[in-house]
């Protein structure tokens, strides 16, 4: 048992180091270099390179900037790399600003929802907490994104922009959730004084316009028609007027988002089930509520080669900061020493990272190619969202070690996924807390 550092426990821990070997060259490497720099593995690095048995034929990489909007861009990536292909426009992108306008006014939406119902919960109770945490946050799921779609389908990226405010969130992130939070205490007071159904919906009217506003000033409205208008690969040059978001989405892509399912490696929980994230959804009676397939590694990474094989690329969700290289775009579980180094163990398993928040999906990205060797994947090429100043114009090469480590979940076409898992897609979902490590 942990007592008083007291002392004489003190003089042992300096005796004990005292007598550490090399000591003083660790000190003066680690302290000069820094901690990276000192247990950097050059060694990992020599299997990355950057050929690939199969690659899917993509343009050039998107960037998110100072914004953590990852989950759309990756979802927005997968459908346009199909517009590329069927129109033959290689380097043709949509709008994030678009669907990032419409998640910001819907997600308050649904703060509001979730604020009314646990408002006769204390304010430190952990739901509500949550709740009131970073109501303005900008991340997201898989899932969130294709209710946007679904709804306010798409636009170019010449259609409406990228803005000040969508290239940094921070400020604007700061002011929305300062804003929401008012709102929502007050919220709180009118349910608590047994406020009619149309009082509260009438102060909901009232906040949502402010919010629409705050959005519309920072980003930029979004359009109800535009003019698609692009010259193709063969420089053929093609223009259709009075096109709608909706119509646009439905007219020029065949992705039927609805047969795409968000697959899970979750150790900490059982696998082949089915679970759910309501906590998170974005969109009130959305399209796609957030939910996860858990399976074990090798059933997600067999769907994810399966679809690749296919020709279509995947969005995918991933601890990126984990034994990462950003300049160099390499992702390996060994490229960093750290336990070696200062001669420790810290190893933990993938569960172990979920239930201790050492591991988490932090960032998605977009699965663009494989190297298979003897039918098993090596390593794969991943289009990033950071922009081409990092890695190989934008792409990392990622190891599958890394993959077994640090991936999370995969958004694949039910068709790869065995008869029996497609079955569990039927079944009732259990509903995961709104801090499950998923989130």
């Amino acid at each position: 048992m942990a007592t008083e550092l007291t002392p004489q426990t003190l003089a042992a821990l300096r005796a004990q180091h005292a007598n550490t070997a090399q000591r003083a060259v660790l000190t003066r490497t680690i302290t000069r270099n820094g901690i990276r720099a000192a247990s950097f593995n050059y060694q990992a690095t020599a299997h990355l390179d950057r050929t690939f048995s199969i690659e899917v034929p993509t343009g050039k990489v998107s960037n998110q900037k100072h914004s953590g909007r990852c989950w759309e861009f990756s979802l927005l990536n997968t459908l346009r790399h199909k517009f590329a292909t069927k129109y033959h426009v290689k380097d043709f992108e949509l709008s994030e600003n678009y669907l990032f306008f419409w998640d910001r006014i819907e997600r308050a939406n649904t703060f509001f929802r979730n604020v009314e119902q646990t408002a006769r919960q204390p304010i430190n109770d952990r739901l509500v907490q949550f709740f009131f945490d970073n109501p303005g946050e900008d991340g997201g799921q898989w899932a969130m994104a294709a209710s946007l779609v679904e709804k306010y389908g798409v636009v170019p990226a010449s259609a409406m922009p990228e803005t000040a405010n969508t290239n940094d969130t921070g400020a604007f992130q700061a002011i929305l959730s300062r804003q929401l939070r008012r709102d929502g205490l007050k919220l709180r007071e009118l349910v608590q004084a047994n406020a009619s159904a149309a009082d509260l919906h009438a102060a909901e009217q009232t906040m949502l316009a402010e919010i629409y506003r705050i959005t519309a000033y920072s980003f930029g409205e979004p359009p109800t028609e535009f003019t698609l208008s692009y010259r193709d690969d063969q420089q053929q040059y093609h223009r259709q007027s009075g096109l709608t978001p909706q119509r646009f989405y439905q007219d020029y892509f065949d992705t039927d988002l609805n047969d795409y399912v968000v697959v899970t490696n979750s150790p900490d929980k059982p696998f082949n089930q089915l679970y759910s994230l309501p906590d998170q959804d974005n969109v009130i009676n959305g399209a796609h509520p957030i939910e996860f397939l858990n399976v074990d590694m090798d059933v997600l990474t067999n769907v994810a080669v399966q679809q690749l094989q296919a020709g279509e690329t995947l969005w995918f969700g991933n601890d990126v900061l984990q034994q990462l290289d950003r300049k160099q775009g390499y992702l390996d579980a060994h490229l960093y020493e750290t336990a070696a180094l200062f001669d420790v163990d810290d190893q933990l398993t993938k569960a172990q990272r979920l239930v201790t928040g050492e591991g988490m999906v932090s960032h998605a990205m977009t699965l663009t190619g494989v190297d298979l060797v003897d039918a098993v994947p090596t390593k794969w090429k991943v289009e990033n969202s950071w922009g081409a100043e990092v890695g190989d114009k934008g792409y990392f090469v990622m190891s599958q070690d890394w993959f077994n480590a640090y991936v999370y979940e995969v958004v694949v076409h039910r068709r790869f996924l065995a008869p029996e898992f497609q079955d569990l897609l039927t079944e009732p979902a259990r509903r995961l807390p709104a801090w499950d490590p998923l989130h």
